[in-house]
């Protein structure tokens, strides 16, 4: 479902529609595409009122999750059918499926059918057949879920530097975070059918706008208080009085929460200098090894639980372990009030 739904996204753009299971991104993207009718509203190209046209009537195409590739026709004939069924004269039809063979990577492959290709090169297939008609819009449905993670983060990008190649405008639907970060220049980040934030990725994770936004992408310690008259500090949460850099846009003594993400955490076994902002004493209670990365559990003095992550070559063979007693800090520009 899409509720009271308005989205802008310009031309040449890489747009990711990112949000959990439900809601709603796949239904918006095939409203885009002419697959689904919506109730209300319009979709718009240019100006132009796309909604009463039918999905083979608009300038859009749609690469399905399964790819939907022809089991029995070989590459060429399956990234060429569209182009036969508009009626193009054989050799237009051959040279564009060379030209897009050879864009995507595929020269020598025209003779094969799809079940004599890797998962990697059957999306490409995909793609190049989706491609090969020249739409103004390209839509995306999860086209990278069916490969392993090594490939998807290879594929991925792949798939920017096509973008970057074709010139057109790419709208990808996800559940991924780093798929989304990686590849789109603005995310719209969805819940419950409507749109929680629209923002390009480094905004969306550092700058979010509402508790949910923060929690949903990405590792985020969240701190409850109330809005002191400076704007600047919060008083009475979980860590004590905190501050942070930026003006809250909240009348004083509004109840407002603190997002920090972990790795803004420092951790230390001395006690900090009197007087430093954003300061507690907490103990390790877990230690999550992730190569590049540790992430610290961490129990305050209420019993809450904070996360700290500490990256391995800061980290050195000093790192403290569980049980142990330490400090943690962070600058108040690590810290984002949020209102809602």
């Amino acid at each position: 479902m899409v509720d009271q739904l308005s989205l802008d996204i310009y031309q040449g753009e890489f747009f990711a529609l990112l949000g959990p299971s439900g809601c709603g991104k796949t239904t918006l993207l095939r409203l885009i595409a002419g697959l689904e009718r919506p109730n209300a509203g319009r979709v718009l190209l240019d100006g132009v009122d796309l909604t009463p046209e039918p999905p083979y009537r608009r300038p859009v195409n749609l690469m399905f999750q399964n790819y939907a590739l022809f089991p029995h026709l070989n590459v060429e004939a399956n990234v060429g059918f569209g182009l036969k069924q508009e009626g193009l004269a054989k050799r237009e039809i051959g040279r564009r499926v060379a030209d897009m063979l050879a864009l995507v990577k595929l020269e020598g492959y025209g003779a094969r059918k799809p079940h004599e290709l890797s998962g990697g090169q059957r999306q490409r297939v995909a793609l190049a057949r989706s491609l090969v008609k020249r739409p103004r819009v390209h839509l995306l449905d999860e086209p990278m879920a069916a490969l392993d993670k090594k490939l998807r983060g290879e594929t991925q990008f792949e798939l920017m530097e096509l973008q970057r190649q074709v010139g057109l405008t790419f709208v990808i639907v996800t559940h991924d975070q780093s798929e989304a970060m990686t590849l789109a220049h603005r995310i719209g980040v969805m819940d419950r059918g409507r749109l929680m934030q629209v923002a390009p990725p480094a905004d969306v994770y550092e700058r979010p706008d509402s508790r949910w936004v923060a929690d949903f992408i990405g590792d985020v310690n969240l701190l409850e208080g109330r809005l002191g008259d400076d704007r600047v500090s919060i008083e009475g949460t979980a860590a004590g009085r905190l501050r942070v850099a930026a003006e809250a846009v909240a009348p004083a003594g509004a109840m407002v929460w603190v997002a920090v993400r972990p790795e803004r955490v420092r951790i230390s076994r001395q006690p900090p200098l009197p007087g430093l902002d954003n300061c507690v004493a907490a103990t390790v209670v877990d230690i999550g090894y992730f190569g590049d990365k540790s992430v610290y559990k961490l129990r305050i003095r209420d019993g809450s639980l904070l996360k700290a992550a500490i990256n391995r070559g800061a980290d050195g063979d000093g790192a403290v372990g569980v049980g142990e007693q330490v400090w943690l800090t962070w600058p108040p520009e690590a810290a984002r009030v949020l209102t809602r």
